[in-house]
């Protein structure tokens, strides 16, 4: 009964993860940040909608955002591809941060996105390349580097812009390898185990806090839709907070605990708490 209870718990954090008035990356973009200059194309294959980023002011001090959009009505959805980034858009970010790092900017991203688009025309654009080359060079900027996941958290696709100094997860967010239909199409064969393997997954933020996958999480009440001014409030002072404290480090130090950050990830060193 408590394994059904848990479980049920998990899957409703997947419908509200999902609900189609949950604020959006620009939503938050809009709300957080001033003098937003938004920047186009990865200057070698076109502009993809569903990753945006450019230059923007979070409480007087200039920095660089990334996000994912996915649009609310058809037209929109289909001009940000339901927020599935192709490689054009990681390619994308990757200029903007190689900016960041030019010019000594903090990098905040936010995700929000099922997984990177899994078209062909993407894989022979070089998907995996992209998502590769994006973890990587933000494994080694030696500027601030925060992410938040605002929403929906999916594989590759959220990770290409996940690796930071600081996770942060909204409290009806979900972060996993896959989606739960994606998980139970493999382990039963069928998607209707969604449910059930949504609590496999420990995709919630607070099974992923408990792992130490996620550094903060942002109580949203019954979901960002019902308040979403209250939760943007409360994630302008923990970006605050956390930008402060990022700041203070030596920029050698602040890259070598990321990495350490990341090497503990699957180790004897993370384990979920009892």
């Amino acid at each position: 009964m408590k394994n059904k209870a848990a479980q049920s718990k998990a899957w409703k954090t997947v419908q509200i993860a999902r609900h189609p008035q949950r604020p959006q990356f620009l939503d938050y973009a809009n709300e957080l940040f001033d003098d937003l200059d938004v920047l186009h194309g990865d200057r070698v294959f076109g502009d993809d909608g569903a990753m945006i980023g450019g230059l923007a002011r979070f409480e007087g001090q200039p920095v660089m955002i990334v996000g994912q959009h996915r649009g609310r009505t058809t037209r929109e959805r289909l001009q940000h591809n339901f927020g599935m980034a192709n490689p054009e858009g990681y390619r994308k970010s990757q200029r903007l941060l190689d900016l960041a790092e030019r010019f000594n900017l903090p990098v905040l991203t936010f995700i929000d996105t099922m997984g990177a688009y899994p078209g062909v025309g993407a894989e022979e654009r070089g998907q995996a390349e992209a998502i590769a080359t994006s973890l990587a060079q933000l494994s080694r900027l030696k500027v601030p580097v925060i992410a938040t996941v605002l929403g929906e958290g999916g594989s590759g696709g959220a990770l290409g812009i996940g690796v930071a100094d600081r996770v942060i997860m909204l409290s009806h967010s979900i972060y996993s390898v896959i989606s739960p239909e994606g998980c139970a199409s493999i382990l039963w064969k069928t998607a209707e185990k969604a449910e059930q393997a949504s609590e496999a997954l420990a995709l919630t933020a607070e099974k992923l806090q408990s792992m130490g996958i996620v550094e903060t999480v942002i109580d949203e009440g019954e979901g960002a839709h019902l308040q979403p001014e209250n939760v943007m409030n409360k994630l302008r002072e923990v970006l605050k907070t956390t930008l402060a404290e990022l700041e203070t480090m030596d920029a050698d130090t602040r890259c070598e605990a990321r990495y350490q950050r990341l090497m503990k990830f699957g180790s004897s060193n993370l384990g979920l708490a009892s």
